[in-house]
């Protein structure tokens, strides 16, 4: 069978659904000089002096920006948004605007577009809806861009590395399919995946968020022999629960003519489907996906999970056939902290590809002694890439061609105050283990609450969310009080 050669994203909105918020991009469309304004207000509100962008370059990238997309819009001229989209996305990633910092601004421009919505009489609910959908698109579209650009400027370095890596005995190794570690711990996930990639047998990660799970996977599906189809990743906490179902299997219109989106599971076959935070899947969704391989399915289905599957399984957020799916095959991928011997050699191929992506003047030559221990010492919540992000930070503002203590984040070289002991944890519920994850987060960013988020990797909303519900007072009242 023959399917479109569209992407994906575009079977989200319909012509029909263009023609109902046809209204409000004409709305923003005129008024974008108005709806920029707000969204760079509301940027400086939530990110403050942490802001990639000036007001300048803010407005010379998005006002034109908004402009092409609301005309490709309102043309229903999917494939010219889409390349406006892209475009953009290029050009922050260019800037080296951080991806949580593009994700967010794009949120935000929800808030500043509805600002101009009409008023009296208000839309239904539905053109909401196709709001939210369109900005789903546009989220796609952008960390597509973004990858792109990331992806195409480390290929030449990633690839040299790797083939100097296989030349090397197991007990050597300190690259492996792009995982960097010489530690025993590294060493022993290199060679279980290769165990893995022998057998072709589905397999459960787990790991805590940032550790390296999905390149765990990756790294499975290049080792595997024989193997002909893509790599196919679902990340199921990014996208909305109504969505996943149609997102992996796919679906039709009923009108006549119309096409047919395949569906990740399809576009995975004689390959690898990757299912990022199975907690997240919902329930239907994993009975079909075990349907799906008691038939024998071509696919080779991967799945991740930040924590322990089994308290999941016990209240129900599991299903017992789908996570019967990977009996006996499980990869724990170890924390950063629990490896500190591997900072060096990963802050060294941070350096390296940073380098080669961005053609600082000068380069950057290494870290010093300082600096390297101060990031040896810290307990590193957020894993790798909170390592990574640390390194991004201190490359794009080094006084010298050598990062030092001072061009690291001040929160983790401690020159905006002493650094504080991280508390420990101790719990009995899981209501107690998200309390105590959501105060510790806030203590290690001093109460800032944009931070936190972002090292926990979860929305403002859910942020807050969780803060309201365990009534938890800010850091200094919590201070004052133990």
């Amino acid at each position: 069978m023959d399917y479109p050669k569209q992407p994906r994203y575009f079977h989200l909105l319909w012509d029909d659904d263009l023609d109902e918020l046809r209204d409000v991009l004409q709305r923003i469309r005129d008024r974008r000089g108005e709806v920029v304004s707000h969204w760079y207000e509301l940027y400086l509100l939530h990110f403050g002096d942490d802001r990639t962008l000036s007001q300048s370059d803010f407005r010379r990238i998005f006002e034109p920006a908004l402009l092409r997309n609301q005309e490709a819009l309102l043309r229903k001229d999917m494939d010219a948004y889409a390349a406006s989209v892209l475009r953009t996305g290029s050009e922050l990633a260019e800037r080296h605007v951080p991806l949580d910092e593009l994700i967010a601004a794009v949120q935000l421009f929800e808030d500043a577009a509805q600002a101009v919505f009409p008023c009296d009489p208000a839309p239904p609910i539905s053109v909401y809806n196709k709001f939210d959908k369109l900005s789903h698109i546009r989220i796609i579209l952008l960390v597509a861009a973004y990858s792109r650009l990331q992806s195409a400027s480390a290929a030449t370095r990633i690839n040299a590395l790797e083939l100097e890596a296989r030349n090397l005995p197991a007990d050597k190794r300190s690259r492996f399919h792009g995982l960097v570690g010489h530690s025993a711990a590294m060493r022993e996930i290199y060679g279980k995946i290769e165990e893995h990639a022998r057998s072709g047998a589905s397999l459960l990660i787990v790991g805590e968020p940032g550790s390296g799970k999905e390149l765990t996977a990756r790294a499975v599906h290049e080792c595997t022999r024989g193997r002909r189809g893509p790599f196919v990743a679902l990340r199921c906490e990014a996208m909305p629960a109504y969505m996943i179902e149609a997102e992996l299997f796919g679906y039709q219109r009923p009108e006549p003519n119309s096409h047919r989106y395949l569906g990740l599971y399809g576009a995975a076959l004689g390959g690898s489907l990757f299912i990022d935070e199975i907690c997240s899947l919902p329930l239907d969704v994993q009975e079909t996906l075990a349907e799906c391989s008691r038939r024998g399915g071509e696919v080779r289905i991967m799945a991740s999970s930040s924590r322990d599957p089994e308290p999941a399984l016990r209240v129900g957020q599991l299903r017992k056939d789908f996570i019967g799916l990977f009996s006996g095959r499980r990869l724990q991928i170890p924390p950063l902290r629990e490896r500190r011997g591997d900072i060096a050699l990963l802050v060294r191929h941070f350096i390296d590809l940073l380098n080669h992506r961005t053609a600082h003047e000068p380069a950057i030559a290494g870290i010093d002694d300082h600096a390297l221990e101060l990031m040896e010492r810290y307990a590193w919540p957020g894993n790798v890439r909170e390592l990574y992000e640390a390194i991004e930070t201190a490359f794009c503002g080094a006084r010298s061609d050598i990062i030092g203590a001072a061009d690291l984040p001040a929160w983790l070289s401690g020159i905006d105050g002493p650094g504080k002991r991280l508390p420990t944890i101790a719990f009995e519920t899981f209501a107690d283990a998200e309390r105590a994850v959501l105060e510790r987060a806030l203590e290690i960013t001093g109460g800032n609450k944009l931070r936190a988020a972002r090292l926990l990797k979860i929305s403002r909303k859910k942020l807050y969310s969780g803060i309201a519900k365990y009534g938890i007072r800010p850091v200094e009242t919590r201070s004052a009080v133990r």
